[in-house]
């Protein structure tokens, strides 16, 4: 490309350079010093000219020259060279060169100059700082160099004295090294050459001691006793070439190996022999002394096997005389006395068959356990434990199923399952109207004898008898369980540790049979007892007699006056209860305490509901009357039931969750469990959940029984309180008028010759006249707790109704109170709470409104100011610490009841 008309004159450009700029050929290339072909290059790319005679520091010279270029070259460089992107993109990113590309004057090329020689100078600053610093980097470089050639010098010097001195040393060591590890070896070498030695001599010793103990003198323990000592030698040297060589002699000629093993078949043989014979001649103490010997001629297994069908033995011998002698075996009876003349099918006596059962294997666990372990080593026992379950299985199996074949319990379970429960199936059902009560309540119909479950096939007394005797075997079996877990526990193991339940156990057949053939059965027959004595309970229920609401009337029984089936069921409850946990078995629990608790709530409950809507209801005989004082004693009972009953139920959970304390139904006492819950649920998670079980019963009896005895409650006052109230009330404030000054009524007591003080406290005597004729005819029927909550409602409802008649006075001139009538209305008022809250004094909070509504009413107007400025700077509490129930508006309000005179 040809250079433009008006080109540049870059020789006389360079020759402008300074003579005495730093020579250094990298300082050159940054500075940007101009090559032949960057000249010829600026010719043609303005923007790269004006960068290097910029950095050649020749502006001076360049500037003319760079005004006499035409714009247009300028501002568009296709048009005087090449379009070059390296170039592009650092004119963008210095904004420099950005401004000199798109400068259109003269006055913007200068500004762009100008800021290119500023950066000039910065780079130019930057780079004497850089070459100043050099100077003590080199000083610093020239003294580590003589540090070095010192310490070079000190390395030889110490690598000198290093091979002149140690060396010879350091040889020395090594070879004494050596030699200790050469005499250490030897004496290694001898010391297992002599181990070997003694070891042999103690084989051969006990080779010949076997032999000599096995002739003539037939001593089997010294026999033994040698054969245990020559197991101790090490197999690898009874059976090496030295033994083979040293031992045998002229009278035992075999291999050592040879001799003990021939040695251990014989005594073997020989011990069994007359292990069994000592067991038929039943010679305990010569059963024990060869049990011992089977260890130390290690044939412990065989030992132990023999044990095992010794006592697995003894315990069928055992079970099959419980059986088959009766009570005589069980000592209940005389044991002479024919078979036949013995009560066999009996009060309990399967029960007693397998806790004998049960109690004979406990003993030799409990008595042999430490001789086997002693003997034979930790954990042996578990294999004779095993081997005795294995008989338990079948003797426990057999006690079983001769149980369930002589009780009938298959015929049992057929019978309570289709029972019909007739009676509650009948109470439940729509009640014909227009009948009188009869004289007792839910008494049989006409016409039957009041037992008719005799007469449907199923015996309570034998259910009764069934479930007890079910609950002793499940008793026995569950502590022959807990002894058998903690037998198999492992060793080093914490007493407080939860208990598992063992293998031996859960696989066992007589754990499979004890959950389907008595703890169903249990559960079934729980099911049936519990809800047919609850209808027993209400078709024999009776009422207390000789209630009155007179108060002329003395009551001849004693509180609390509930109806005699809450006392019936509450004790069956208790006593099903307390015998489904003697069984200290979770498949009970977990079925008999949700069953109780959904019969309580549907049975027991739903009768009450169904009594108290149907035949006890307090509803009025005729329109606008009040309701038969027998309906209205009824209802009372029935809510006292219910009270008494969730009351009952509390008891019972408590007295069992805490040990030792009494469960008390209706006054009478009966015991607890006789050990707490852990003693009978020692297993893992046991305890947890049968406590969550019985909190569960109560929760649920609780909330139901709450839920019907607040509707009842309800009902008692609205049916029979509060009607009985309007009267009262009108009464009470027939002549009050607190629109009347003191000098009015002055004049009217005057007027009808009355006297002040009678007039002034007539308002409270007649309330209380009324209310005492009202209410304690009611609270000496009702239980405290009961006629508490009536008397809550009551009270809700008087304050309402004082609420609303104070506030009858505020916003009128007309028919407001008189100052003297605000305070008589105060007094008055105050008079009837103090009488309603006689004898429970928190009923007085629900008055709460209407006390501060006449105490304001009463305030003298610097009080009321007063209050005033405190309550805007105390919010809701005043100076004095009261708790307003009343809004300022509310108080603002209370201050018109009294009209301005």
């Amino acid at each position: 490309m040809s250079a433009p008309s008006n080109g540049v004159d870059t020789t006389a450009s360079s020759s402008k350079m300074p003579s005495t700029a730093p020579t250094s050929t990298a300082a050159t290339a940054a500075r940007g010093t101009p090559t032949t072909g960057a000249i010829r290059n600026n010719i043609t790319n303005p923007s790269l000219s004006t960068t290097a005679n910029a950095t050649n520091k020749s502006h001076d010279k360049i500037a003319p020259l760079s005004l006499s270029l035409p714009i247009r070259s300028i501002t568009n460089p296709q048009d005087g060279g090449t379009n070059d992107p390296n170039t592009a993109a650092a004119a963008a990113a210095d904004p420099a060169l950005a401004a000199l590309r798109t400068a259109s004057s003269s006055s913007d090329i200068r500004a762009a100059l100008s800021a290119l020689h500023a950066r000039e100078s910065s780079l130019t600053t930057r780079l004497s700082f850089v070459l100043a610093s050099h100077q003590d980097l080199a000083r610093s470089l020239s003294r580590l160099d003589n540090l070095r050639a010192g310490l070079g010098s000190q390395v030889i010097a110490a690598r000198s004295v290093s091979n002149n001195m140690l060396a010879g040393a350091a040889d020395t060591a090594s070879h004494l090294s050596s030699r200790v590890r050469q005499l250490d070896l030897e004496k290694q070498r001898v010391e297992d050459t002599l181990r070997v030695v003694e070891l042999v001599a103690e084989l051969k010793a006990c080779v010949a001691g076997v032999v000599g103990s096995m002739g003539a003198p037939q001593d089997w323990e010294a026999a033994a006793g040698y054969i245990a000592r020559a197991a101790r030698v090490p197999e690898e040297i009874v059976r090496s070439g030295f033994a083979a060589a040293v031992v045998p002699t002229v009278e035992v000629p075999d291999a050592p190996w040879v001799t003990l093993e021939n040695a251990r078949e014989s005594l073997c043989v020989l011990f069994l022999r007359e292990f069994w014979k000592a067991a038929k001649e039943d010679d305990p103490a010569k059963i024990t002394r060869f049990f011992k010997l089977f260890p130390l001629i290690g044939r412990g297994d065989v030992g132990l096997d023999a044990y095992g069908q010794y006592v697995c033995q003894g315990v069928a011998d055992r079970a099959r005389a419980i059986l088959k002698d009766g009570v005589g075996a069980l000592g209940g009876a005389d044991a002479n006395a024919p078979a036949t003349l013995r009560p066999k099918k009996d009060g309990i006596f399967y029960a007693n068959a397998l806790n004998l059962l049960f109690g004979h294997i406990t003993q030799i666990v409990d008595g042999h356990g430490g001789l086997v372990e002693r003997h034979y080593g930790g954990g042996k026992m578990i294999k004779v434990i095993e081997r005795l379950q294995g008989e338990a299985d079948v003797q426990g199996g057999i006690i079983v199923d001769s149980w369930s074949d002589e009780r009938g319990v298959d015929r049992a379970l057929t019978d309570v399952k289709s029972y019909p429960f007739s009676f509650l199936v009948q109470s439940f059902l729509p009640q014909n109207r227009g009948f009188g009560a009869p004289p007792r309540l839910n008494s049989p119909a006409p016409g039957t004898d009041g037992r008719s479950s005799e007469d449907e096939g199923v015996s309570m007394r034998e259910v009764d008898a069934l479930l007890s005797e079910i609950a002793i075997m499940l008793s026995r079996w569950s502590a022959y369980s807990h002894l058998l877990a903690q037998k198999c526990m492992e060793s080093g193991v914490p007493e407080d540790t939860p208990l598992t339940t063992p293998e031996v156990l859960t696989k066992s057949n007589l754990s499979r049979k004890v959950s389907g053939k008595l703890v169903l059965p249990y559960n079934v027959l729980t099911t049936f007892f519990f809800r047919r004595s609850v209808e027993k309970a209400f078709q024999l229920d009776e009422w207390p007699t000789g209630l009155s609401l007179r108060m002329s009337k003395p009551i001849d029984c004693s509180p609390p006056f509930i109806i005699s089936a809450v006392e019936d069921v509450m004790y069956i409850a208790n006593t099903v209860i307390i015998r489904s946990i003697s069984t200290s078995q979770r498949g009970v629990i977990d079925s008999v305490l949700p069953t109780i608790s959904s019969l309580l709530g549907s049975d027991f409950v739903g009768m009450i509901q169904r009594k108290m809507r149907d035949e006890c209801y307090p509803k009025p005989a005729i329109q606008g009357g009040f309701p038969p004082e027998d309906k209205i004693i009824q209802f009372i009972v029935l809510i006292n039931s219910l009270d008494m009953a969730e009351e009952y139920l509390t008891r019972i959970i408590s007295g069992i969750l805490t040990p030792g304390e009494q469960s008390v139904n209706g006054g009478t006492g009966a015991p607890s469990q006789a050990s707490s819950l852990r003693n009978s649920f020692p297993f893992k998670n046991d305890l947890k959940e049968v406590t969550t079980r019985l909190n569960n019963l109560h929760h649920s009896f609780t909330a139901k029984a709450t839920e019907l005895l607040s509707e009842g409650i309800k009902v008692l006052f609205s049916q029979v309180v509060r009607p009985r109230l309007r009267p009262i009330l009108s009464d009470t404030f027939r002549d009050a008028d607190y629109t009347m000054t003191e000098e009015e009524l002055l004049d009217l007591c005057a007027a009808n010759d009355e006297n002040e003080d009678d007039v002034l406290e007539q308002v409270t005597r007649r309330f209380e006249e009324g209310w005492d004729a009202l209410m304690k005819p009611i609270a000496r029927l009702m239980t405290p707790k009961t006629f508490s909550t009536v008397l809550d409602y009551t009270a809700q409802h008087l304050a309402r109704w004082l609420e609303k008649r104070v506030w009858n006075y505020a916003g009128s001139q007309t028919r407001g109170a008189s100052p003297y009538g605000a305070i008589r209305m105060e007094r008055d008022f105050s008079g009837i709470i103090g009488t309603i809250s006689k004898g429970n004094y928190a009923v007085r909070e629900v008055f709460g409104r209407t006390l501060q509504i006449l105490m304001v009413a009463n305030m003298e107007d610097e009080e009321w100011e007063e209050l005033i400025v405190t309550d805007g700077a105390a919010g809701e509490d005043g100076e004095d610490g009261m708790l307003w129930v009343l809004s300022e508006d509310e108080r603002r309000k209370a201050r018109t009841i009294v009209r301005v005179a």
